[in-house]
């Protein structure tokens, strides 16, 4: 094992991110998670979609790749397909996943890839100015809705529990202690792993800011009665809003993972096997 250090993450390029944006400090809980798992930057594999934090392929020193709005899941499972024994890390926004990526993050929970999925939740459109998003608050006014947002929110937690993921977590950008310990776990466990990131927009965002939620959050995890395997348990508390917003695990179970379910895989990752006698012609002349 090389002696990984936090160090080994950074980039050439430096992150344009609004000075006191939340993405700050998500980047750091990302490095400091990579280099407590002692993870080498050549066996991790950044993908992102679109929107201000979706730029981690970019600023953190791993293989990486940007790819389009909404359609960031589908890359990172033909990554985890294609190479299992890379440790795949999906990172996007509430618009990128919720919005325009929600059938690709509905199928790929029920599939059970095994990946970490982060979605940086600042209930806002911050790339493109300050738009409503799938998460912003009802009443909201925003440039998109001037008179306030109508629709009912998306609520992440309770769509993953509904949708399969073995993994549900919700964390917080203004703890990073916190939220590195959510990475690792995340990372730790086999199967698709979701963190919903609460990630203050200081720009265009004045309503769910820093001291809104240091105001509301509370440690699911710190209740010794609560038990992370209990789905009722989770969906009950999926349902807190207002001024009780937990932060956490909620959920997490054992279930055979897609690569573990694809014979093709079990000998080892596509990426190393010999295809020197593999014949695609017939394949070739059927389908194309």
């Amino acid at each position: 094992m090389t002696n990984v250090k936090q160090a080994s993450f950074d980039s050439v390029a430096k992150p344009d991110w609004c000075p006191g944006c939340g993405l700050f400090a998500i980047q750091m809980a990302i490095k400091q998670a990579l280099t407590e798992l002692k993870l080498e930057p050549h066996k991790v594999f950044f993908v992102t979609g679109i929107g201000c934090g979706s730029k981690a392929s970019h600023w953190i020193n791993a293989y990486g790749m940007h790819t389009l709005h909404g359609r960031s899941l589908p890359i990172a499972t033909g990554a985890k397909l294609g190479n299992h024994s890379l440790t795949v890390i999906d990172m996007g926004g509430d618009g990128d996943g919720y919005g325009i990526g929600i059938g690709h993050f509905m199928h790929t929970m029920r599939r059970n890839i095994d990946l970490l999925y982060m979605v940086n939740d600042n209930q806002i459109y911050g790339l493109t100015k300050g738009q409503a998003s799938p998460t912003s608050e009802v009443g909201m006014k925003t440039k998109s809705t001037p008179f306030g947002v109508i629709e009912t929110p998306i609520n992440p937690i309770a769509l993953a529990i509904n949708s399969g993921a073995t993994f549900i977590a919700r964390g917080f950008a203004g703890d990073v202690t916190h939220l590195k310990w959510l990475i690792m776990e995340g990372i730790k466990h086999k199967g698709f792993s979701l963190i919903d990131i609460f990630q203050p927009c200081v720009t265009f965002n004045k309503i769910n800011t820093y001291a809104y939620f240091q105001q509301r959050v509370y440690k699911l995890n710190d209740d010794p009665n609560y038990k992370t395997n209990d789905r009722e348990a989770a969906w009950k508390k999926a349902q807190e809003s207002g001024d009780k917003l937990p932060i956490g695990i909620f959920y997490q179970e054992t279930r055979t993972i897609e690569e573990e379910a694809e014979p093709q895989l079990l000998e080892k990752p596509l990426v190393y096997q010999d295809i020197k006698n593999v014949d695609i012609n017939p394949l070739m002349k059927k389908f194309v």
